[in-house]
């Protein structure tokens, strides 16, 4: 198969060949100075790759009855806004819903035919600051501190999928499970959490390399400095997820997130839940209640605070260009090399080249008004992250 697009690095057409799955060779095709800024242009990249992804199209991946028709109809649902690659996200429950939504995970994972498109699980709780405010959304009654003993039981029922856990440094006994955790091969991300930043540092010590939506999942008000947010935006040993929906983060506290992370260790995340790509309503979560409004928000039914979000990759990749200022292969790389990067994914470590999976998005762009518009996504054949 070939394909021949536009490229976001150069601007200047080129030629993909795909062998195997595999990008095989690519070509310039287009002659010097071909700069065409023509909305009727097709570009090509690298297909968007989501790490926190709680459910989507009506389909909660936090409940272990969820039917695995409805996980691969929602898998096709996030395939059309470019997403080739993600982790579904399984938030702060019972032991028994968090096992039990792990297991049906694992069966779709290995039993649809598109099980691929899903790498890695990400376990996002329960182990996180009972606090008000950086516990979020998740339910306390749930909230626990870390223990070797209930990773394996997750584990277990992940049929050993667990890639990414996002925990607070600061639960009793945290430092030597995320020691435990990395030499695992699992990527440990500080999230919802109230740490101070001498137990910032202690986890990045013990291997933590990510921050769980930065900015989010905080105090509504911190001390001014030190506090767990700058400390976290200050250490070049993170990488950063970032919800750029508009809602979760102003634009300025966006803009000022990615230039203190660099273009390289910035991630574009949705924290999508249930209701993102349907009509506003109301809708689970695993234990909770939330409401899809017309403003785009998702938040619980009781207390209104934000519980996830409705934003699509595409989106927020258009988002990051009007919000942050960011080029839109910059904007792209957000989207694709880095949270590759981050995760370890084989085969999704470059940005369109010579022996990468072949996952590829082609689109439309109007550089006017930052808009893409994904016209095909192709998924490569990867098997495991």
């Amino acid at each position: 198969m070939v394909y021949t697009a536009k490229s976001p690095a150069t601007g200047r057409t080129i030629e993909i060949h795909e062998k195997d799955g595999r990008i095989a060779t690519i070509g310039d095709t287009s002659g010097s100075g071909d700069s065409s800024r023509s909305g009727d242009a097709l570009w090509v990249a690298p297909g968007l790759i989501d790490i926190q992804v709680n459910g989507f199209a009506g389909v909660d991946y936090n409940s272990p009855d969820t039917p695995l028709d409805e996980i691969a109809r929602s898998i096709e649902v996030i395939k059309s806004s470019g997403v080739t690659r993600f982790y579904p996200t399984v938030i702060t429950g019972s032991n028994s819903n968090i096992r039990g939504s792990l297991a049906n995970l694992a069966r779709a994972k290995r039993e649809l035919a598109a099980g691929p498109a899903m790498p890695g699980f990400h376990v996002e709780g329960p182990w996180i600051s009972a606090a008000d405010g950086p516990r979020g959304a998740h339910p306390l009654k749930h909230v626990r501190p870390p223990t070797i003993e209930e990773f394996h039981q997750f584990q277990e029922s992940a049929e050993g999928n667990i890639r990414l856990i996002t925990l607070a440094p600061e639960s009793a006994g945290a430092v030597p499970v995320i020691e435990y955790l990395v030499k695992q091969g699992v990527v440990v991300s500080i999230g919802h959490t109230g740490a101070s930043p001498e137990q910032v540092r202690e986890a990045i010590s013990a291997g933590a390399t990510m921050s769980t939506h930065l900015g989010n999942g905080a105090h509504a008000m911190i001390q001014r400095h030190p506090n767990y947010i700058i400390e976290q935006m200050a250490a070049d040993e993170l990488r950063a997820g970032l919800i750029a929906d508009g809602i979760h983060l102003p634009p300025s506290f966006l803009k000022v997130a990615v230039r203190a992370k660099g273009l390289d260790r910035s991630i574009l995340v949705t924290d999508a839940v249930a209701p993102a790509g349907c009509e506003p309503g109301v809708f689970r979560v695993g234990h909770i209640e939330v409401r899809l409004s017309s403003d785009n928000s998702v938040r619980l039914t009781g207390t209104g605070r934000l519980a996830g979000s409705a934003l699509k990759m595409d989106h927020g990749v258009e988002n990051l260009m009007k919000f942050v200022g960011v080029s839109l292969e910059q904007a792209l790389r957000m989207a694709t090399v880095n949270p590759a990067a981050g995760m370890g994914l084989e085969g999704r470590r470059g940005f369109l080249e010579p022996g990468d999976i072949c996952d590829l998005i082609l689109f439309r762009y109007d550089p006017d008004r930052k808009k893409i518009s994904i016209e095909q996504t192709i998924r490569g054949p990867l098997e495991a992250g």
